[in-house]
């Protein structure tokens, strides 16, 4: 017989089968049925909402007739909304001057952030090229002898400044 009969998790898997496949088949009438509940429930929403959307034609339709008896009342509200029209333009105005002073703000911070980065990198590289003409000079100037001396020295070093 194959070894995986006499595995024990081979055989809690096919209880977990049988588990689930037996709540599949006791809960499958009661999810068919919520389902068919939920529709029902979809479907009269869908109703109202169709009724609702009719009578708001019908709401629609009547202030129409009352805008076009109107007339008196829509020239006011223009001539109110030229008013704000002009409000809104002055106000537009100074938020832009505030924006475009904002901006040039944060552009001068961002020169200034780029100057910084680039006397880092200057430093930085200074700093390499006098570590590369250090190195170059000692080796040059030391023997074999004395650079193993200061190689020895630095490694004795080590130890107490690590802790």
């Amino acid at each position: 017989m194959p070894e995986i009969f006499h595995d024990a998790e081979f055989w809690v898997l096919i209880a977990f089968l049988i588990a689930v496949a037996f709540l599949v088949y006791k809960a499958k009438d009661k999810v068919i049925a919520g389902l068919d509940q939920r529709s029902s429930r979809i479907k009269s929403e869908l109703d109202e909402a169709r009724r609702l959307a009719d009578e708001s034609q019908e709401s629609l339709a009547r202030f129409q007739r009352r805008q076009r008896d109107a007339l008196k009342e829509s020239e006011a509200i223009v001539a109110l909304a030229r008013d704000e029209a002009k409000r809104a333009a002055e106000a537009a105005k100074l938020d832009l001057a505030a924006a475009l002073e904002r901006r040039q703000r944060q552009a001068l911070e961002r020169v200034a952030l780029e100057e910084t980065r680039a006397t880092d990198e200057i430093r930085h590289a200074a700093i390499e090229v006098a570590l590369a003409a250090l190195r170059r000079m000692l080796a040059q100037d030391l023997d074999a002898k004395h650079r193993a001396a200061l190689i020895d020295d630095a490694i004795e070093a080590l130890p107490p400044t690590l802790h």
